[in-house]
This record gives C-alpha cells, structure tokens and sequence, in this order.
C-alpha cells in the first residue's frame, strides 16, 4: 500500500519562467563498447576473441559494439551481421541484453558514491553528475576527471573517458574526443566553440519524441534515434546546407522554432551549449512521489516490478494530467534491515511506464546482484521525478479506442507477468531466416521489441529460405521422423545439395496413421549454416512434402540433419 512521501526529490524543471539558464557544469564518464564489456563479464572466455554485439534494425541484425579485436579486422558499428561475420571469421556474435547490461553498470556506478551522491545515469556505459560540489573538494575539473578514471579503474574498468563541459550534452561530445582512460575538460564558457565543428549528426540521438528505446544513443560513437524525429531533422539540416552545429547555431532561435518546432528548437539549444531546457528547475509538487510498502518484504525482483508497475502508471497519469512528462526519476528502495538505496535514471524522451518500468527492474538487479547483495528483503520502493518537461502534443484514436485497448491490454499482461515471472507473457516479432522457426522471435512483456517492420509490411527473403505460404504450427524441437525413398532407405544430401534419391515415405508417430505415402514434394533446399565455425557449423536439408491420400492430406515441412529426419513444421 502506498503511503505519504517523507520528502521530495532534489530539483524538477519548472514551467511558469521562460528565462534563459546556463547550463549547469557536467562531468560525463562514458565507457566505450560497454555492450562488449557486459558480454564478455557474462561469459569469461570471450576475453580475448573478436566480439560483436548484435541489435535488430531497419537493416536486420546489425553491429552496436564490436571488441577491439573484431575492430581491427575491420567489423565496425551498423555493419549487418553477416558482413561482420565475412569480414571476420572467428568473430563471435552476441545478442544485445540492455537488462544485463545495466546490472553491470552499477558496479561503476557505485564507484562513483564515495565522489558525488548527483550521480545520473543516462544509459548503461555513459552517467553525469554536476562538478560544482566535487570539483571544488578535490582541487579542480582536471582533480576530480583523475579521482574518476581511479574510482573506475578500482571497478575493473580501464578504458573508461572522462568528458566535463557545460551542460550533460557537451561534456558526453568531451568524453567521446579523450583518449583510453583520458579526460578532456572544456574551458567554462568555451562549450559553443567546441561544439561548433562537430557535425549535426551527433542530435540524431538526443532529439526524438518518443520513448520507445532504452536509450536513444546507446551505439558507441552516437547512433540514430529510433523515433525518426532527430534522423529527419538531421537530414533536412544537411539538405539546407548546415552540416556542422555551428551553422545551426548561428541561425535566429525564432526561426528556428517557426520553422522546426519544439524539436529543432531544443536541438538549437544544444548547438548553441545552452540547457536543452529553458525553463530554471524549482521543487517538485510533493504529492508527485509515488511510494509502495510490502508487507511482508518483497524477495523476489518480478514480485517488486509488478508493484512498481502500478507506481509508474500512477506517477505518468497524474503528470499528464498536469501536462508534463518526466524525463528524469529518482529510484529509491529500503530494506527490511535499513538499508537505503537511491539511484537516479535520466532518459532523452518522454519516459513511458514500460520504459520506467524496466529502468526500475535493471536498478533492482543490479543491486540484488552487487557484490555482497543486499542485507534484506525490499520493504519499500518509491519513484520520484527528478526532472520534468511540457508534455508534446500526441493525437489520440478518434474514439480514444486504440489508447484504451493498449492501456487495459498492458495491465492485463503486466499482471500475467507478475504472477508468471518475466519470461512467462512474450509477444512475437517478426524477423528474417530461412526456416520458418527462425522468423519468430520472443520479446518478454514490457521490453523493447525494436521491430523495424511496419504491421503488415513484407519482411524481405533471405537467399535460401523455405517458401511461402508459411506453415500453420511449428515444433521447436522437431519432431522425430523418418524421409525414406522407394528402397525403404532413408534420404541423404551429398555436400553439392543433391538428394540420394526422391521422398516416397515418411514415418512421423505425431502425424495421422503416423504418416504415410508421399504424393507431392518440393526441395530438397540445403543449408550450410556458420560454415567458417567449427563448434556451431551445421548441415541440413529441408523438403516440403505431402502425405496422404486424397481424403486425408497433410503437408509437413521436413528436415535432415546428421542423417536423421524431423517434421519443422505443419501446414494446415
């Protein structure tokens, strides 16, 4: 039960001045390939082998991090899959995991509490903090950047950057130009200079209006939104002929808001090294922090996400009431032994409760998984804004139907998730493959599915697949079978694709009659799948077959693979 908040957050933004603030002095500490770094944390033996981390986009799988090694034979960010894999054959591909990778993080983060409590995450691999307090306790911004990169070092991290600047933007652009376990310090009021050369690409991740990604910039080196807004502002900047922030600085803030709205007005801010807001912060109304009790203590991360869910549904209804939305929250929790625990979350967009939601689950882990863990069972979770923006104009249903059966289908299966744990409610997103059990992949509830594939778009064929139509039921694992020819003898595939001989029999206990005579068939299509890797290479051979009479028909999608056979798949 929630319960009346014993104090409120630090600092909010407030919207009743439009005056002009300067922004506030950051530190931002990046840790490049952090992807890399959580995969290979996860799994030791990946130490010393070329490692890409691999998240689908508009493209397919394509290259978010890539080890220093795989960089070296040439494997760069944005590069498909299977042009990193050419380019590198003992290349080893790992999955994006944003929740392992902010687990991770929070061992850098703590490093960082014995320096500053101001501590912000903005993404797992990347956090700020303002200097004022610190910089003047250790004796300077070129103190306090070494006091970091120690604190860092002391966690295990030694390719960590230290970037300060004024404003979170520009000391992230520093820490991006510092070398391997370097800083770069921006004189005070030098930030507009320094920013005037970089090219306008870098907003492409920092101006969006959504809050759909985990976080916006989260390739090494500065990625794309996946909103669209900041590619299409970008795009239209270097049409106009101002591809560097300078020239977009240059030109008048009333233009710029006529003409590029409320997203191209914030990105001028940013060009120009202002706050990226331009209204001061002030203290938060006190009945905006939502507070959750357990009794009894919650021991378990999913029992605690699913309470937390409510406070974030809560916490957003009531700022959009107010027309706001938070793109900054304080997550704080208590145990039954008195521990208390508080860490801040920062996020480019609108934060959604999804969004929230995961963020809480990620802190959670990561202190559950801390060296030590925790000395008790959660007794208290509480969310609190830290900062807060004017709400962008959204365009409902005309109805408001589409809105409604979200919001009631969302807390449907965020319930099932709580009472079946996080792996137990997944929704299905659509991918490539060959074999129609590889076009199928499974996103937990709540995760980001970063589909890049229209509803009801065509996903491209990849060289290879199986043709439609696609089968009715697919069997994960296949079920056993026997492909047998006129002799009696089962098929085989030479190494050239050829078969032994045609499909006359198949014997599968699952179908009807357990199978039968083969009418009509297709194939057979040979895979040779990861060819370059001995522990993971496969060889197999797909056929679409018919079985049956004509009273009883049953089409199977069969496979062969190291001489035996299983039914892939059912077509009904």
């Amino acid at each position: 039960m929630a319960r009346e908040p014993q104090h409120a957050p630090a600092r909010v933004c407030s919207l009743v001045s439009a005056e002009i603030t300067a922004p506030t002095r950051t530190l931002a500490l990046w840790c490049p390939a952090w992807a890399v770094a959580t995969a290979r944390c996860v799994d030791p033996a990946l130490a010393d082998v070329p490692v890409a981390v691999v998240e689908r986009g508009k493209r397919g799988l394509v290259v978010r991090a890539a080890s220093t090694e795989a960089r070296a034979e040439g494997v760069t960010v944005g590069l498909r899959r299977r042009e990193a894999e050419s380019r590198c054959a003992e290349l080893v591909v790992v999955d994006a995991d944003p929740a392992a990778e902010a687990r991770t993080f929070e061992a850098v983060a703590r490093a960082m509490d014995p320096i500053t409590p101001g501590v912000v995450l903005e993404r797992p691999g990347v956090l700020t903090f303002p200097t004022r307090g610190p910089s003047r306790y250790f004796g300077g911004d070129d103190a306090l950047s070494v006091r970091v990169l120690d604190a860092v070092a002391s966690a295990g991290i030694t390719s960590a950057r230290v970037g300060v600047a004024d404003g979170s933007f520009a000391a992230r652009l520093a820490a991006r130009t510092a070398g391997p376990a370097g800083a770069r310090i921006v004189v005070p009021e030098g930030t507009p200079a320094f920013l005037a050369p970089w090219p306008v690409g870098v907003l492409s991740g920092v101006v969006g209006r959504d809050g759909a990604k985990p976080w916006p910039d989260g390739r090494e080196g500065g990625a794309k939104s996946t909103s669209g807004g900041g590619d299409d502002l970008v795009s239209l900047l270097v049409r106009l002929g101002l591809p560097a922030l300078g020239d977009f600085a240059a030109l008048p803030a009333s233009s710029v808001l006529a003409r590029f709205g409320t997203d191209g007005a914030r990105a001028h801010r940013l060009a120009q090294g202002l706050d990226e807001h331009a209204a001061p912060p002030a203290p938060p109304p006190p009945d905006l922090v939502e507070t959750c009790e357990f009794d009894p203590p919650a021991t378990r991360v999913d029992e605690v996400a699913f309470a937390t869910k409510g406070l974030a549904d809560r916490l957003l209804s009531r700022l959009e009431r107010l027309g706001l939305a938070c793109t900054q929250v304080v997550v704080e929790a208590e145990t039954e032994h008195g521990e208390h625990l508080v860490r801040c979350w920062r996020h480019e967009g609108a934060l959604t409760p999804a969004a929230l939601v995961a963020r809480v689950r990620w802190q959670l882990d990561g202190w559950l998984t801390q060296q030590g863990g925790l000395s008790g069972a959660l007794t208290l979770v509480r969310l609190a804004p830290d900062r807060v923006v004017p709400a962008a104009v959204r365009q409902l249903g005309f109805w408001g139907g589409d809105a409604a059966a979200h919001d009631r289908a969302d807390r449907a299966l965020a319930r099932l998730q709580g009472m079946l744990g996080h792996d137990g409610v997944v929704t299905a997103v659509v991918t490539g493959g060959r074999a129609p059990s590889e076009r199928v992949r499974w996103v937990p509830w709540g995760e980001p599915r970063d589909d890049r594939v229209a509803p009801g778009a065509e996903v491209p064929t990849w060289p290879g697949a199986i043709p439609g139509p696609a089968p009715a039921r697919v069997h994960a694992p296949p079920l056993p079978a026997e492909l047998l020819d006129a002799d009696g003898a089962p098929l085989a595939v030479s190494g050239r694709g050829e078969a032994s001989a045609a499909p006359a029999r198949l014997r599968c206990d699952a179908l009807s009659d357990g199978g039968g005579a083969v009418t009509a068939w297709a194939g057979p299509w040979a895979h040779d799948l990861r060819w370059w890797d001995r522990v993971t290479h496969r060889r197999r051979a797909l056929w679409q077959v018919v079985v049956g009479d004509d009273d009883a028909q049953v089409a199977c999608l069969v496979a062969v693979e190291n001489g035996r056979a299983g039914v892939e798949a059912v077509y009904d």
